[in-house]
């Protein structure tokens, strides 16, 4: 193994003969660096930020307030110049117009169901300060007809809940109420019978119609495996049909007067359900056990606005008549043919016995059009010649479908 040579560093000899010790050796010198900067917390940053975004939203919150204020003084002005008192809640040009436009400036995140929802309530709350509108529907409250009434009138009209079909006429015939609202149609049943049963009966018009997407939910306080009832009116059990026969094959369905009275059965009886909208459930502190049971996903009702008011013509409009025709061979063929001479297009017939010891029909006609325009008369005067009665029930704009 080598040896470790270790080299002995040797004192130096001063001029007098002194040994001059060597020097030791130095320190090192420290470097100070600066202290980093301390960086800004993330809670700090955020805290600054969520203040920016309170004082924006406070800011647009008084902004919108003072418009909403605004905007329904302009239409309260607006509507008190109006000497058709009539006019004042049902001009279905103006709210058309409204919802067109609303429709091309809206091309932010809110969608235009919901814009329009605010502004129905702005027109509600302003026609409410100039003259109340009394409407009468097919109660009770939170129904599909409560509903259709608050999508047409806003929640600021008088809306009165009736218990049947020919209440609403009632009420509206009698003077009661300005207006009625009742189910006509659905996409799955077809015609709503008592409705139209009830327009040969009075002598009231078809003067609006709303259109709802109809959803229905099985709600409950139980939980599905110990629900063995379930509870609805028999349209919207005969339109979740089989749903209900493939998912609750155990549980007897039992019909009741409304989606609403259904809702407070299964609120107050252990393992009951209701077959109803998702608005029951949250006015009767239900859980929803399963939703959109429907067994046509586009299922649609159409609702009839029933009152004494003449419309003028939108562009976008259905007319409604009732038409007795000879009971002969060949006599509802013939009187069809005005609609094909004319190229008005039929888009709904329903047939009803006459009551009474005469044989016969009578018919209910839906077809689009207003009765002032050109060709629609033309093809009523013609449909009249071969008709041993005709009514008109009205002519009134077309709605689309709302979710």
């Amino acid at each position: 193994m080598a040896k470790k040579i270790v080299k002995r560093v040797q004192p130096t000899k001063t001029a007098v003969g002194k040994v001059k010790k060597a020097p030791p050796p130095k320190k090192p010198v420290s470097v100070r660096k600066p202290a980093p900067a301390k960086a800004t917390p993330k809670t700090v940053v955020r805290k600054k930020t969520a203040a920016t975004t309170e004082s924006q939203l406070r800011t647009i919150d008084k902004d919108l307030v003072h418009l909403l204020n605004k905007r329904m003084e302009l239409t309260v002005e607006q509507l008190t110049e109006i000497k058709d008192r009539h006019a004042i809640w049902f001009d279905p040009n103006a709210d058309q117009a409204l919802w067109e436009r609303i429709e091309a400036e809206s091309g932010g995140t809110i969608p235009n169901q919901t814009l329009r929802s605010i502004f129905r309530e702005v027109l509600s709350a302003s026609r409410s300060r100039v003259k109340v509108v009394r409407a009468a529907y097919l109660g009770p409250p939170f129904s599909f007809s409560h509903l259709a009434a608050i999508e047409h009138f806003g929640k600021s009209a008088d809306l009165v809940p009736v218990n049947t079909i020919a209440s609403v006429f009632e009420e509206v015939n009698r003077g009661h109420a300005d207006y009625g609202v009742v189910p006509i149609e659905n996409s799955t049943d077809g015609r709503i019978v008592d409705t139209l049963d009830m327009f040969t009966r009075l002598p009231l018009r078809i003067c609006g119609e709303v259109q709802l997407a109809v959803h229905h939910n099985l709600l409950s306080r139980s939980a599905r495996s110990e629900i063995t009832e379930i509870y609805s009116k028999p349209q919207a059990l005969s339109q979740c049909r089989d749903w209900l026969s493939r998912n609750m094959p155990r549980a007897r369905t039992i019909e009741v007067t409304s989606t609403s009275t259904a809702a407070q059965l299964a609120r107050d009886k252990p393992g009951a359900a209701a077959v109803a909208g998702k608005q029951a459930a949250v006015q009767y502190d239900l859980q929803i056990v399963a939703e959109c049971i429907e067994d046509n996903p586009h299922n649609v009702t159409r609702f009839a606005i029933i009152g004494d008011e003449e419309t003028v013509p939108t562009r976008k409009d259905r007319t409604a008549v009732l038409l007795q025709i000879p009971h002969a061979p060949g006599a509802l063929s013939d009187a069809l043919q005005s609609f094909k001479a004319f190229k008005v297009n039929l888009t709904w017939i329903e047939s009803f016995p006459l009551r009474g010891p005469e044989t016969g029909y009578l018919f209910f006609l839906d077809f689009e059009g207003h009765k002032k325009d050109a060709t629609v008369a033309k093809a009523i005067a013609a449909l009249e010649k071969k008709a041993v009665r005709l009514s008109v029930l009205g002519s009134y704009p077309r709605s689309a479908p709302i979710e």
